[in-house]
């Protein structure tokens, strides 16, 4: 009889060996766009993205702490009930690349994920929500970093 950890090591196997065929569907292979992870600014993320300017909106949630005793595992945490989200993004405007997070969304998903982040110093973090019909809308916090984060 094989054990959990033999039975997990031999799907991690037959796993590899179907991502390295080709075989794998789209959705497994986890792809994204690399220009938007490696935006700069928020200006360079909406080109990169092909989205329009944000708008700042009250149905768009954001929450994480006021102050961060650790900038290396800050939890933040994005939701929303707007009807149509098709992408919610995580972004924290004075990392090294903008974009933190994103999440493909569809209907089936209710649209509110945690997550922890790596800040490299006091900012402003925010959560954009892309919608099936165009528009973009966002929440903002100001998050402040007490210890060094990235490269800190």
């Amino acid at each position: 009889m094989s054990t959990r950890r033999e039975m997990l090591g031999r799907s991690a196997g037959v796993a590899a060996v179907l991502a390295g065929l080709g075989l794998l569907p789209a959705g497994a292979q986890a792809a994204y766009a690399a220009a938007a992870f490696g935006a700069r600014t928020m200006a360079d993320l909406t080109r990169a993205l092909g989205i329009s300017t944000p708008v700042e909106s009250p149905d768009v949630t954001i929450t994480g702490p006021d102050i961060a005793e650790n900038g290396a595992a800050v939890p933040l945490g994005c939701a929303t009930a707007l009807p149509g989200v098709q992408r919610m993004l995580l972004l924290v405007e004075k990392n090294p690349a903008v974009l933190c997070a994103a999440f493909d969304v569809t209907e089936a998903v209710e649209v509110h994920f945690n997550t922890r982040v790596k800040m490299a110093q006091s900012s402003r973090v925010v959560a954009v929500a892309v919608l099936n019909d165009g528009q973009v809308l966002f929440a903002q916090k100001a998050v402040q970093i007490t210890l060094g984060g990235c490269g800190g």
